[in-house]
């Protein structure tokens, strides 16, 4: 029988991926009086993804896609601690930190996120820029644009990949553009028509497209394939998916490959610990990492950390879209694409943008609460 919270329980959301955020909206809206909210993660603000091309290219300022998880925490009454987990005791139930004593917790939400790996690809690591974590690479970029750019490869050729490209081209038009892909095709996610008209838009916008060819290795002044081809480039981009931090695997809870297995109520393996994002995979029904599904785990998630705080009450299942609405970047230009159905142009991106700034608007303004909570900083 799974353990129930005591009166005063500790709720502990670790990370502040888009379904905490969220969900620290919905907190300050209909609090819980029994427990004790907490976020842990390293940062105050967080990077909204679905604008983050739109930013590379030059069409919002870093202000306008960040989430500012500080104020979502303080009108949610939750104390803030601004420190990175490093590990899950399942037993004692604490959060190990890295800059701080251990933290208690009767319930657990994991929404970290992932990070861009660097594979097996000698160099990357030193060399390369990873797309995530999001700062990081921002910060990047920023310092790559502001001192005009140069040639720029980016290894990956999904809708990450495929959208800084595009994001790259409206910010400097002059610069050469190289996105290169190990499989045969690129964009294998989206429909056939939708491939084509995003790879349209590359090809007009000079970029060129190398697909079928692995890199081998990566350096200062650019990278090498593994039949022997050079491109050279002054900057690097890693945009081939990401893999979870490794203390999550360690923790003891039910994994699928570097993600923590959760079932249809979002609950891993134990009792105690939920998750969400593109940390976790659920069990059965598993979904590329996109931030549509962590918009729609958060009223889930809401209503089952409620219902397992109190002790009673039936939890809801999470049950993620067969297809869904892809919206691709294209600088400006946007393609949308679902059901087989691809429409692009720039009303397209106009549509993209209101509900961008739409999700924006209502995560800046959440409701106040009479007592919110503190904040701690690492040591």
């Amino acid at each position: 029988m799974a353990h129930a919270p005591s009166a005063a329980a500790d709720l502990v959301l670790i990370g502040g991926g888009h379904s905490h955020a969220l969900l620290l909206r919905r907190w300050g809206q209909r609090p819980a009086p029994a427990a004790r909210l907490t976020l842990v993660t390293p940062h105050t603000v967080a990077e909204y993804s679905g604008m983050l091309p739109g930013h590379v290219a030059g069409l919002y300022d870093r202000r306008e896609i960040e989430i500012d998880l500080a104020r979502l925490a303080h009108r949610a009454g939750a104390r803030l601690i601004l420190d990175r987990a490093t590990g899950l005791d399942l037993r004692g139930r604490r959060v190990m930190l890295a800059g701080g004593a251990p933290l208690a917790f009767d319930l657990a939400s994991v929404d970290i996120g992932v990070e861009a790996g660097a594979g097996d690809v000698p160099g990357l690591a030193d060399h390369g820029l990873p797309v995530k974590p999001a700062a990081r690479f921002l910060a990047g970029w920023q310092r790559f644009a502001d001192t005009g750019g140069g040639a720029l490869a980016i290894i990956g050729g999904g809708v990450a990949g495929i959208e800084i490209a595009l994001a790259a081209r409206r910010r400097l038009p002059n610069i050469a553009i190289t996105v290169i892909e190990a499989a045969p095709a690129m964009l294998r996610e989206l429909s056939p028509r939708a491939r084509r008209l995003v790879l349209a838009r590359a090809r007009s916008g000079r970029i060129a497209l190398v697909t079928g060819r692995a890199v081998a290795r990566v350096g200062p002044e650019g990278l090498w394939l593994r039949d022997g081809g050079a491109i050279p480039a002054r900057l690097v981009v890693a945009a081939t998916g990401g893999q979870v931090g490794g203390w999550l695997g360690r923790s003891g809870l039910a994994m699928q490959g570097d993600r923590m297995r959760v079932d249809a109520t979002l609950r891993s393996s134990h009792p105690a610990v939920f998750g969400v994002g593109d940390c976790a995979v659920l069990a059965g029904a598993p979904r590329p990492q996109a931030g549509v599904f962590a918009v729609r785990q958060a009223p889930v998630l809401d209503h089952n950390l409620r219902a397992a705080l109190a002790g009673t009450g039936r939890m809801r299942a999470y049950r993620p879209q067969r297809d869904w609405l892809r919206l691709i970047a294209a600088g400006g230009d946007a393609v949308a694409d679902k059901w087989g159905i691809a429409l692009g142009g720039p009303w397209v991106w106009r549509w993209k943008d209101r509900i961008d700034r739409r999700f924006m608007a209502m995560l800046s303004d959440p409701p106040r609460r009479r007592k919110p909570g503190g904040i701690s900083r690492a040591p």
